[in-house]
């Protein structure tokens, strides 16, 4: 796959890095670690989630907004799949931020 912005790049990184965060030996998200059928509840909601934290990691790095549209379209048609869940966002948001916190090394309120 090429880009023709950096940016881009880095967003698709971010994107499966936060995946990679939902391992068992991890932070143990149901959406990695158990087998889901493409465009399911759990999996749609593991794609909200890698999104988020790819922006999240975006802003963090300060890259700049070229991947908006694209990420936008992407989580529309996750966020279509899911609706009617009414804490999904929050959810999903917390989700997203634990990866972020996870591949930064931060730790959570939680863990201190």
């Amino acid at each position: 796959m090429g880009y023709e912005h950096a940016e881009e790049y880095y967003s698709t990184y971010f994107h499966e890095l936060a995946h990679a965060t939902g391992h068992e030996s991890r932070l143990n998200r149901e959406g990695v670690t158990v087998p889901h059928f493409f465009g399911d509840a759990v999996y749609s909601r593991e794609e909200l989630v890698a999104e988020m934290a790819a922006a999240f990691l975006c802003g963090h790095t300060g890259i700049e907004n070229v991947t908006i549209k694209n990420s936008a379209a992407y989580l529309q048609s996750w966020i279509r799949t899911l609706r009617g869940d009414r804490k999904l966002a929050i959810i999903a948001a917390a989700q997203a931020q634990k990866a972020a916190d996870y591949i930064l090394n931060r730790k959570s309120n939680q863990d201190e």
